[in-house]
């Protein structure tokens, strides 16, 4: 896991190739003014914007996820979201079994730590980092770039 500035992308350019064509994507000036919705950015990236009220942590903690076959750059544009987290090899519960075709493996386990992220702030989740999202009690305004591995 990586938390950091919009200031700061391109330090995480190397870490994978598409990184920095998502960055720059994430780096565009209007962001506040797209719409909401699923933008196909190329074949190894796509864009989610959202805008959506917070909820409770044992709300999140109730889809405490992670992705086999996608990286997440969670941007923070607009509010105040709190991220559970804990490294999937401590998991010990799955909640099913993965789901293949939405690329999501669930846990009953609890996060380890609970981090903030606010305007212009981001996260970067691999595929070892259990996170439970959008915990808040405002609204909050994303943008979540997955990244094909």
């Amino acid at each position: 896991m990586v938390i950091d500035s919009i200031e700061n992308a391109a330090k995480y350019f190397s870490i994978h190739p598409h990184f920095q064509k998502a960055f720059e994507y994430i780096q565009q000036p209007d962001l506040q003014h797209i719409g909401l919705g699923t933008y196909q950015v190329n074949e190894h990236i796509r864009a989610i914007f959202s805008h959506n009220m917070g909820m409770t942590a044992a709300e999140s903690c109730s889809e405490f996820e992670c992705h086999n076959k996608q990286i997440d750059i969670q941007l923070c544009i607009d509010g105040v979201e709190e991220f559970g987290w804990k490294p999937r090899a401590s998991c010990t519960q799955p909640n099913g079994g993965y789901d293949d075709e939405k690329d999501v493996q669930l846990y009953f386990d609890r996060p380890d730590m609970f981090f903030k992220l606010t305007n212009g702030q981001f996260v970067i989740l691999f595929p070892e980092d259990v996170h439970a999202p959008m915990i808040g009690t405002a609204a909050i305004r994303k943008l979540v770039i997955k990244v094909k591995i």
